[in-house]
């Protein structure tokens, strides 16, 4: 054989073996999520009380009777999740503070299932007020409650949920940015007194 023949004999195996490919596994990874600026606006003058409010939420009524009509959700469609409120008058006679007390702490001890961590603070707000907010860690359905009360009128309670079955890991970014949200909320807080 001459040496241009081996020449190209040795061309074409290199191009044969150079040409598989090897696959590499990718790590696994999460969509990104663009998050806006944070930006807010003053909640409308017909509830008991007063706060800012995402500009990206959407104020949406969640009463189902009478005495719910100060219960409020604010839906963050972009993110698929809502804040859902709830306040009770508590110079009604029918309502009991260590009861709303009670059913806040058991609404929180019910995801201790599922939760990897619940970590509760009490927040102090500069209305005076003190609000008591659970982080929850895991794949729970609500990764932060929060609720304030003057103990004598009002007792005001909230939570995150997700309309949505990610992973709460991936999720992250958007549980940092509404969490920051709702304590922008607590720290514009007021209650309206007659």
């Amino acid at each position: 054989m001459r040496n241009s023949q081996i020449l190209i004999l040795l061309s074409i195996v290199f191009l044969a073996l150079s040409c598989e490919e090897v696959y590499t596994p990718k790590p696994k990874g999460y969509n990104r999520i663009d998050l806006p600026e944070p930006a807010f606006q003053v909640l409308p003058d017909t509830f008991p009380y007063a706060f800012e409010y995402s500009k990206l939420a959407q104020l949406e009524s969640a009463q189902s009777g009478k005495d719910e009509r100060y219960w409020i959700t604010f839906n963050y469609t972009d993110f698929e999740a809502i804040v859902q409120m709830t306040y009770k008058d508590l110079e009604d006679p029918n309502i009991e503070t260590d009861i709303l007390l009670n059913e806040a702490f058991e609404l929180t001890k019910q995801h201790q299932v599922k939760a990897y961590s619940i970590e509760e603070s009490l927040v102090a707000m500069p209305n005076g007020q003190i609000a008591s907010v659970a982080e929850l860690e895991g794949e729970v359905p609500t990764q932060f409650q929060f609720y304030t009360s003057d103990s004598t009128h009002h007792f005001f309670r909230g939570a995150l949920y997700f309309n949505t079955a990610m992973k709460n890991d991936s999720l992250a970014p958007v549980i940092e940015f509404i969490k920051a949200d709702i304590l922008h909320m607590l720290n514009t807080f007021e209650w309206k007194y007659d």
